[in-house]
């Protein structure tokens, strides 16, 4: 068997040696695989990521290859690229920064030839490190994404994963433009092993990942798989419908028995920026959908590549 490491890759020249050397060793010291294939993903990186590839060299069963995109277009095309060009039985999306330890993902892929029920093992971390604020909002990310979608999601589980061919095959089938991997692993609905292990500090570099950014993350999430935010808006607009029927008697039944004492200037007032302001919530939320039905329409393609390399451990000198 042949196993393949997908690794998105985006200015890390720094990591790309000490994580190919922790790759190998750890490939050296196991037995289930014939065959080892480190894949990285070139997203655009701005520094020598794609040199510091070019300049590792493979031991004999180990091939090294890459696939540098022609600019940056984020972690998902990168793992939609693996997965098109990776030719492992067994494949894992990891890392390159070290805080996912290769190791693991050969224990992960060792579960998969010990456990033939099982097409896909998920890691997820056992005690996050982030404070309490992130963790908590993490957790009532997964809740929510599982209790909208009906799918079955493995709580804190990242992108770090192992899973057989046919599980890529699956992945594949759905050319989305707006990727959300931890979601597409729950809807293709193969069985899934949750597998713990810790994160390890980050070998070289920062994360690119802003609160900003993972706040987008995740509601594109929620978008690309439930509509529950349309029914919400749906809900809205009926319940604020009957309070105005409702509000509407009331105004009626004081000026026919009693007379309009108070002009009611500021219930006017706060009426209207109400409804207002939800208007305009149940449009951007009408928005958001027809926006990415806009540009999955154009069907643009969710990558492009600027050039391939590969080198293979038996081209060693």
């Amino acid at each position: 068997m042949r196993i393949t490491f997908i690794i998105p890759s985006y200015n890390e020249e720094a990591n790309v040696a000490p994580f190919f050397d922790a790759a190998t060793e750890a490939f050296a010291r196991q037995s289930d695989f014939d065959g080892f294939e480190l894949l990285f993903i070139d997203d655009g990186s701005t520094d020598g990521t794609l040199a510091a590839i070019r300049e590792l060299v493979p031991p004999a069963q180990v091939d090294v290859r890459a696939v540098s995109f022609s600019r940056n277009f984020g972690k998902e095309a990168g793992m939609y690229a693996g997965l098109q060009h990776a030719t492992g039985d067994i494949q894992a999306i990891i890392d390159a920064d070290l805080q996912q330890p290769p190791r693991v993902a050969f224990e992960m892929a060792h579960q998969l030839i010990c456990h033939p029920e099982y097409d896909c093992v998920a890691a997820y971390q056992e005690q996050r490190k982030q404070g309490a604020v992130h963790n908590a909002l993490a957790r009532r990310f997964y809740k929510t994404l599982k209790s909208s979608s009906g799918m079955d999601v493995v709580a804190d589980a990242s992108d770090f994963r192992a899973f057989r061919r046919n599980v890529a095959d699956a992945l594949l089938q759905m050319p989305e433009y707006f990727r959300f991997s931890k979601g597409l692993f729950s809807w293709v609905g193969f069985r899934t092993l949750a597998w713990p292990y810790e994160v390890q500090e980050r070998n070289a570099g920062s994360s690119s990942w802003s609160t900003r950014k993972l706040a987008s993350y995740a509601l594109d999430g929620i978008l690309s798989f439930s509509v529950k935010p349309l029914r919400a808006a749906t809900m809205a607009g009926l319940l604020l419908s009957l309070a105005s029927i409702i509000y509407l008697i009331v105004v009626l039944v004081q000026t026919l028995a009693f007379g309009v004492d108070v002009p009611g200037y500021a219930t006017i007032v706060c009426l209207i920026l109400l409804m207002g302001g939800i208007q305009l919530l149940v449009l951007g939320i009408i928005g958001e959908y027809l926006g990415r039905a806009y540009i999955q329409g154009k069907m643009r393609p969710i990558y492009l590549v600027r050039e391939e390399y590969e080198k293979r451990g038996s081209d060693e000198s």
